[in-house]
């Protein structure tokens, strides 16, 4: 499951446009090219990775996940339980400020955890477990509880969306069905608000004030979060070719993703390093359970049998299957949950003759599907045109919704039917951390209104879930995720589309990258 591997080299750099007015950067500032414009700052109201990228730099969270996905303590000194299990007292460290100078307190935590657990499945789980949820001192947060719930570390820990970010109470009390107003947190890099400029730039400077953990090892989110740069600058590139051109002339230092295509240029670079990172995704394609055609299940298990999932990975990212695999399926490949069940679905021959048969039965009868297609998104955008061939190819009726990330992520909310600015499909993906087990996984949830953009129901699905969160150990916990996955075969909440892992490129200089999602901390100048 883990994996690095490190190319370097030489090459002329790429005939593209300049960066208008850029500038060598400074020695302790970090010119960063993200994977899409950030369209919403609150990482709690919006699912979008990028998002928790920017939250997880500014934010912080009580507990954090290490690189072999264990839970440590983060903003958490520790944590007393009771003997029966139904009492937490977490601790508070000392020291701990918000950017805006206000200590950090317990009502601070609990507010946001009040917040957080309002949009977020686990989240739900942890407040349907919770009698009550207090702040007996400034630093101390009690849990008591109605049952036993051992995965509360994991859930205030999470390192998927929406995170469960600490903010001020003042910001943490507001609507959680809407973004707060002002971008505070107490993590290791504050948010410069006023050089915003939406669809170009954002920045972020080192918080003087931030304490890292004095004990542990820096590992994905856990342990000391140190900020050796003074300034981080993300510069929106949506353009491959212009930020490989960047790069390669010293108008930024890091990409978030680089261009499939390019990468053998960029691996000839001697101030360039290429790396396949350790962090992969599981990329799905996402449809609507409300309105024809995916309402219906057979509809949904036809088109199963056209997916091709190296086909989607190859537009995305190329032909070195090093960067990407073949063989997803709800679980992460290479982990306990994982399972070859039932996935002759999608590695047995592909035959579109035989879906139009089966869509035809199922009683698809020429109902239009409105893809999403977000035309700022490289990697998303190539998987949406692999999609929307393959509807085609099966004989249905296809309309593509082009537009930017920000239009579509706001188009995808609607639960209206098409005609009334709703939609059809959209492709998206989940990240490793968010895809181990069937707690935390965002896509598998399927309570209806409750779930995720999609909204499936399936009672069986939800029973399961259930089932394997009081499973007595993990050989019960493989059989019921391995139940799991059959099941989701006849439910389809979406179709799996591939893995794919993380290639970044960066200028030689830079080193101490955190393992998982790109995180600002620990990076520094060699």
């Amino acid at each position: 499951m883990r994996r690095r591997h490190l190319f370097l080299g030489t090459a002329g750099a790429l005939a593209a446009p300049r960066i208008v007015g850029a500038q060598s950067a400074a020695s302790r500032t970090v010119r960063f090219v993200p994977q899409a414009d950030v369209a919403v700052l609150d990482p709690v109201v919006t699912t979008a990775t990028v998002t928790l990228v920017h939250g997880m730099a500014v934010f912080d969270t009580l507990y954090a996940t290490d690189a072999e996905y264990r839970v440590q303590p983060q903003m958490v000194a520790g944590h007393v339980i009771s003997a029966d299990g139904r009492e937490w007292n977490l601790t508070l460290r000392e020291g701990l400020r918000f950017h805006d100078g206000e200590p950090v307190r317990a009502r601070d935590c609990v507010a946001s955890i009040r917040r957080w657990w309002a949009r977020d499945n686990f989240g739900g789980e942890l407040m349907a477990a919770t009698d009550e949820l207090s702040a007996p001192d400034d630093r101390t947060i009690r849990f008591r509880l109605r049952r036993p719930f051992p995965l509360l570390p994991r859930a205030l820990g999470k390192v998927t969306s929406p995170m469960p970010a600490m903010m001020p109470e003042r910001l943490a009390s507001l609507d959680p069905a809407r973004p707060v107003p002002e971008v505070v947190g107490s993590g290791p890099f504050r948010f410069l608000s006023a050089e915003r400029v939406s669809g170009a730039r954002l920045a972020y400077e080192r918080f003087a004030g931030y304490v890292p953990r004095p004990d542990g090892a820096a590992s994905r989110t856990a342990g000391p979060k140190v900020a050796n740069i003074e300034r981080v600058e993300w510069h929106i590139l949506p353009d491959p070719a212009t930020a490989a051109a960047a790069l390669q002339q010293g108008e930024v230092d890091w990409l978030e993703y680089a261009p499939p295509d390019l990468l053998p240029l960029l691996r000839r670079r001697r101030d360039v390093t290429v790396a396949v990172t350790e962090e992969s995704s599981l990329s799905t394609l996402r449809l609507n359970h409300l309105h024809p055609p995916f309402d219906n299940p057979g509809v949904r298990r036809a088109i199963l049998g056209g997916v091709d999932q190296a086909a989607f990975m190859t537009a995305a990212f190329g032909e070195d299957r090093s960067t990407w695999s073949d063989r997803a399926g709800v679980f992460l490949p290479g982990t306990p949950m994982a399972s070859e069940a039932g996935m002759e679905v999608l590695t047995g021959p592909r035959d579109m003759a035989k879906v139009r048969r089966e869509l035809a039965a199922a009683g698809y009868r020429g109902e239009k599907v409105l893809l999403l297609q977000p035309n700022d998104f490289p990697l998303i955008k190539a998987q949406c045109e692999v999609a929307a061939d393959l509807f085609r190819r099966a004989g249905m009726t296809v309309d593509v919704y082009g537009a930017d990330w920000g239009s579509v992520t706001t188009r995808r909310a609607s639960r209206e039917p098409v005609e009334r600015g709703g939609w059809s499909a959209f492709v998206s993906g989940f990240s490793s951390g968010g895809v181990l087990d069937p707690v935390a996984h965002l896509g598998l949830r399927a309570n209806g209104a409750g779930a995720w953009f999609g909204w499936p129901d399936s009672p069986r699905l939800e029973a399961l879930r259930q089932d394997w969160m009081v499973a007595p150990d993990e050989a019960s916990q493989r059989q019921i995720a391995e139940a799991i996955q059959v099941q989701f075969w006849q439910d389809v909440p979406y179709a799996p589309i591939g893995q794919y892992f993380r290639v970044m490129a960066h200028h030689r200089s830079l080193g101490g990258f955190p393992v998982g999602m790109s995180a600002f901390w620990n990076v520094r100048r060699g």
